[in-house]
């Protein structure tokens, strides 16, 4: 499916600057209430800055809006803010997309094409179905590359999940439950003592087989248990300085894997986990004008798939498990010198990977220390923003075959930006950026026979690369937000298999894609405008890919939606009292129809869906020990049968019914 009447990329640059400049926009702009870029900290460039001196375009989910969102996991309250596609399963497996790029859920997460953070590190997974939510502080999303500031697999965005941090004391306490076996159970707190802080939470939630909205039963969809573990325990050694410990787990056990919709398996089932540990220290000088960090961190992310003999009547299986395991060491160093008109932060970044699968004989490490640079200067009493960076990455990979094989390489890899605060409400905004994604130990230097068949690398990889522009408007002003962006990608020396003349197969550099479009963000709060005491506030987020071109295919990219679209509609008042509606349309996509049986799969349209969530909180009861408050979601309200996954159709509706506690 071709995209018709798509916008080049100078149309889009033009409409962007042309809206920006009219006279109309110019004079709104001039008022001089509700800054709100001057109030919002981010950390898009590893330190944190006002929003207001971010080039590129970032999307910041707060935890409130985390808390009152009907999703509980990371891919579900992406899907509901409009960020991109994904790619969902049964069985605790979920794929995040921005800009037509995605992460890779099993194995190296090097070797993603969307990176996904936690605290400004590597995760160590592509599959955000993995990350608990309940101790997140807010949520940090780079619609675009991030290469230049955390390396290989930022191509398309970069998500940062960072973790609370006690400033007080709190407790909170629920239990529920809802249709098709699902229930859960929460704690989590926060406490402050002296230069002690601490924040954490734990929750566990088991589930049954669903129906799809079509009402037929989907067996062997359920789990006997997910659990979620976060803690972020501080000591402040003195004023400014913090040495932190962050312990981050998550396991599913026996979550069904029933296959294809047609072909119900109703026994295999997978064993999900990953677990990890940080140490950091954070410090800075008396006059606050140097800042440093120091951090190491260590993982291990686990997957495996079950298949009993039971449903293998021919006995091809024996029930050995097969699955991968892929340990992660890593460090952190950087310092941050702040001199009035000019900050530059400097530093270095080290990740060792040892990956084994069951399917490979052979062990695969992965190295990869950089150093990188990124500045920012300000221009005519801070009107101009000038930020610019470049980090050189180099890897190694070795493959454990008895030969010693080994393949290495270097990677640099620069970024430009401009921003121009017009007033304290209105910014405009351009960069320019590199991104890349590293081969991978076996596209380099595996040599392999499995059944019969022999694999082997290609030492003479180059690295996936891309380039993209982009410009845009932000535009923040009492209960209004606005954010227009327009870019433009173009993904070069894609690593695609190929049959060497012996009958073996191997990888190459060949393939091709151009990727444009818009993204467009507003939400306003009726409320304010009305003097209300309740918060009332529409929303919307519209990604549209106007150009997903293959070019080796001359078709359309796989496995994307051109067209998200993310409404919203958020009620809260003081009292505590909170109702959230989230309808998301996601667009057709074409896929390969591997259910067709036929080799090489026809290229075939997934159908769009729009799908309605809603949560409502509600105080019942308020006493001296604390506060009792009813929480309840309903998902996909109007029972849509859709399936983000040919074949994998997503539960009908259903609904939740929870008791919460809070002190």
């Amino acid at each position: 499916m071709q995209q018709k009447g798509y916008i080049k990329k100078p149309m889009v640059a033009g409409l962007v600057l042309a809206a920006a400049m009219c006279p109309g926009m110019q004079a709104v702009a001039q008022g001089d209430d509700g800054a709100v870029m001057e109030e919002v900290v981010v950390s898009a460039s590893r330190v944190e800055e006002k929003k207001r001196e971010v080039t590129g375009n970032i999307t910041v989910i707060s935890r409130e809006e985390i808390t009152q969102a009907p999703g509980r996991t990371v891919g579900d309250i992406l899907v509901e803010k409009g960020v991109g596609h994904i790619q969902k399963y049964p069985g605790s497996l979920t794929a995040i997309g921005i800009r037509g790029f995605r992460t890779d859920t099993h194995g190296n997460d090097l070797q993603g094409h969307v990176l996904v953070l936690l605290d400004g590190r590597r995760a160590g997974t592509g599959n955000v179905a993995k990350l608990p939510t309940e101790n997140v502080e807010r949520i940090e999303i780079i619609r675009g590359p991030g290469a230049v500031q955390y390396g290989s697999g930022g191509m398309g965005g970069v998500v940062n999940i960072i973790t609370r941090r006690g400033t007080g004391s709190s407790l909170a306490v629920e239990a529920g439950g809802g249709n098709a076996g699902r229930g859960q159970a929460v704690v989590e707190g926060t406490a402050k003592r002296g230069a002690v802080d601490f924040s954490g939470s734990v929750v566990r939630r088991i589930a049954g087989d669903y129906e799809t909205g079509s009402g037929r039963r989907y067996r062997n969809t359920g789990f006997e248990s997910e659990t979620g573990l976060s803690t972020n325990l501080g000591y402040e050694v003195q004023d400014g300085h913090r040495l932190g410990l962050v312990v981050t787990a998550f396991d599913a056990d026996e979550a069904g894997s029933p296959g294809y919709f047609a072909a119900n398996d109703f026994d295999d089932f997978t064993d999900k986990s990953n677990i990890s540990v940080d140490g950091v220290y954070e410090g800075r000088s008396r006059s606050g004008h140097v800042q440093w960090l120091l951090r190491s961190f260590a993982g291990r992310d686990e997957n495996s798939w079950y298949d009993p003999p039971a449903s293998d009547p021919d006995g091809w299986d024996s029930g050995t498990p097969s699955g991968n395991t892929t340990d992660q060491l890593g460090g952190q160093a950087q310092i941050s010198v702040f001199l009035g008109d000019a900050d530059v932060t400097a530093g270095f970044d080290w990740v060792d990977y040892q990956v084994e699968n069951t399917w490979s004989p052979q062990e695969t490490g992965y190295v990869n220390p950089a150093l990188f640079a990124l500045g920012k200067y300000t221009l005519f009493s801070d009107q101009l923003i000038l930020t610019g960076g470049i980090r050189h990455d180099w890897y190694r990979v070795e493959v454990d075959d008895g030969q010693g094989d080994e393949a290495s390489d270097s990677h640099l890899t620069p970024q430009v930006g401009v921003a121009w605060p017009v007033s304290e409400t209105l910014k405009l905004r351009t960069q320019y950026a590199r991104a890349f994604v590293m081969p991978s130990a076996n596209q380099l230097a595996i040599d392999m026979h499995s059944f019969g068949h022999r694999t082997v690398g290609n030492p003479d990889l180059k690295p996936e690369e891309s380039g993209t522009w982009e410009a845009g408007i932000d535009y923040e002003r009492g209960g209004l937000t606005a954010s227009l962006t327009g870019f433009s990608s173009r993904f070069e020396d894609k690593i695609v298999t190929t049959m060497l003349a012996d009958g073996s197969s191997s990888w190459k550099n060949l393939g091709e894609a151009s990727i444009e479009g818009v993204e467009l963000s507003a939400g306003y709060d009726i409320g304010e405008l009305f003097d209300w005491s309740w918060e009332v506030r529409p929303s919307v987020d519209l990604t549209w890919l106007t150009e997903l071109r293959d070019e080796s295919s001359g078709g359309d990219l796989l496995y994307v939606s051109g067209t998200t679209i993310a409404a919203g509609l958020e009620v809260a008042s003081a009292a505590g009292t909170s109702f959230h509606v989230a309808v998301t349309y996601c667009g057709p996509q074409d896929i390969e129809n591997w259910q067709s049986g036929m080799y090489p799969a026809p290229i075939v349209e997934l159908d769009g869906f729009t799908v309605t969530n809603i949560s409502l909180r509600y105080p019942l009861i308020s006493l001296q020990f604390g506060d009792l408050l009813l929480r309840g979601t309903v998902a996909n309200v109007f029972d849509e049968d859709y399936a983000y996954v040919n074949g994998y159709p997503m539960p009908g509706q259903t609904f939740y019914l929870g008791l919460q506690w809070r002190y």
